[in-house]
């Protein structure tokens, strides 16, 4: 902003102030005996003194930490599960970052490239692991293993072994080896839910094959959702130590050398490090660890409903102050949620006493749990708060949580219905379209056309599946329009949608229209 214009027009004042400290001693301002006379205002702490110097730690965990090559061959690689990895992502134009793991520079192609999940080229991807017990336990990431005919361990003394996948987890991105050897040295396990934001952190790894690498900086955030690679029972622990390729499922270590972390995937548009880095919190790694060693996987509780985020309209629509807690898009038959009278719409607030602030918050927290606990879940309904018990069972992928998506075999629509006053155009299914989608006999609407400004904008489309209207189920294209010609002119509504493999509410406001 130009300053100029000002000056002119300020000289007088400082002129006119001079003139009225000479003339009437400092009016309307302290004199030098005043401000003698005023007690020193006490100096602010000193919140962060020096530089930390990280060399004893690196002495002193380095022998642990080891690089990890995965030798590929060059046959069919099998299709892994659609959770736990990054999906192929639009153009960078659409989304120009995102999240990757990643492979040493002679390594597989990254996962979500061409090629990258349903092809093997021969060759040999690095990545980092760390001792976890003398006997010759070895923990690094799932992905870096993953598809591997060989796994080979180097030691810090340049020692080699073959190791042995004991178990690996694609969901926490955590793999177990075993090599023989005795004696080693050991990394300490420390206490993830400890960390707080600005805690100095500190990788060790082979980035690019650089093999003991070290990198600092601090916890950016703790619990973070990573929306990408849909791995919702992971919180991840957000850093900016720089970590690149090679780095994955080596240790992040706080300053006392103690583990609170595995190095797993960065937010990049390039490939390379650009300041946010994620790892997997070492308790919910230790979690699975000891799940590999008993048994060779994981299993995980489930509460059987599927959520969403709430937005500002939809909090007000369900009588809240806040858009705290996990919005509740549908409930899976015969699941402990639908046993303990979980509703569509309930808004679930807590488990055990944990607070749910977003809804991201919720799948860790069931997921670490073990199947047949029984947990006490606080949710708000009709604005008006309630406590339910509900006993866990296993947890079912197919049912685990609402994903966005198109549907490539999803009916297309015929000769619409009647419309409505959102100029929502349904058309009734078939039992042939239901089974295709997952439905049930008498259950959902496709949506044929969308004339509604306010429907469009909410970003509802032909081929969509309407399922519900609030928490009133339709079936029917008539039942759909009887439903949202009973709304009051421009009331806004909540639609339960099925859009490829995907369930949850979309909030429609008419407002004027």
């Amino acid at each position: 902003m130009p300053v100029s214009p000002r000056t002119s027009a300020f000289r007088p004042v400082l002129l006119a102030t001079a003139l009225a400290l000479a003339v009437g001693g400092g009016v309307g301002w302290y004199s030098s005996a005043q401000a003698q006379s005023q007690p020193a205002a006490a100096p602010a702490p000193e919140l962060v003194v020096g530089l930390p110097d990280f060399t004893r730690l690196v002495d002193q965990v380095g022998p642990a930490v080891v690089s990890v090559q995965a030798e590929v061959g060059g046959k069919p690689r099998t299709a892994p599960a659609q959770r736990g990895q990054p999906p192929q992502m639009p153009d960078e134009e659409q989304i120009p970052e995102f999240f990757r793991r990643f492979f040493g520079p002679d390594g597989m192609p990254m996962p979500g490239a061409p090629g990258g999940q349903d092809a093997r080229p021969r060759g040999v991807s690095q990545g980092t692991g760390f001792v976890i017990s003398s006997d010759g336990y070895v923990l690094t990431n799932h992905h870096v293993v993953d598809g591997a005919d060989t796994v080979r361990i180097r030691l810090a003394d340049r020692r080699e072994f073959t190791a042995k996948v004991v178990g690996s987890d694609e969901q926490s991105d955590v793999a177990l080896l075993k090599i023989a050897a005795s004696g080693l040295p050991v990394l300490r396990i420390g206490d993830s839910k400890a960390l707080k934001s600005g805690q100095w952190v500190v990788a060790i790894g082979s980035p690019f094959g650089l093999d003991h690498s070290v990198t600092a900086g601090i916890v950016s955030a703790v619990g973070r959702a990573n929306p990408y690679a849909n791995q919702r029972y992971v919180p991840f622990i957000q850093t900016d130590v720089a970590i690149n390729r090679g780095n994955s499922g080596g240790p992040l270590l706080d300053t006392r050398g103690q583990v609170v972390g595995i190095n797993s995937q960065i937010f990049s548009n390039s490939g390379g490090y650009m300041g946010v880095s994620f790892a997997i919190p070492i308790d919910v790694a230790m979690n699975a660890v000891q799940q590999l060693k008993a048994t060779g996987k994981v299993i995980r509780g489930q509460l059987g409903v599927v959520i969403q985020a709430m937005d500002r309209d939809q909090a007000r629509l369900l009588g809240l102050a806040d858009g705290n807690g996990a919005l509740v898009a549908d409930v899976q038959p015969g699941s402990p949620a639908a046993r303990a009278g979980i509703l569509r719409q309930d808004v679930i607030r807590g488990i055990n006493g944990q607070a749910i602030l977003e809804s991201s918050d919720l799948p860790p927290i069931v997921g670490a749990m073990a199947p047949g606990t029984k947990v006490t879940v606080e949710l708000i309904r009709d604005g008006k708060p309630r406590t339910v018990v509900a006993t866990l069972n296993t947890l079912d992928e197919r049912v685990a949580g609402a994903e966005d998506g198109d549907d490539q075999d999803a009916p297309r629509p015929a000769a619409a219905a009647q419309a409505n006053p959102l100029g929502i155009v349904g058309e009734n299914l078939d039992a042939q379209q239901r089974s295709r989608l997952g439905l049930q006999p008498g259950e959902g609407v496709l949506i044929a056309r969308v004339e509604g400004m306010a429907a469009r904008e909410a970003g509802l489309r032909p081929g969509d599946v309407v399922l519900a209207v609030g928490r009133n189920d339709v079936g029917s294209a008539n039942a759909l329009n009887a439903q949202l010609r009973g709304l009051k002119p421009g009331q806004a509504v909540m639609l339960l949608v099925r859009r490829g493999g995907g369930t949850q509410y979309v909030t429609v406001d008419p407002g004027e229209e």
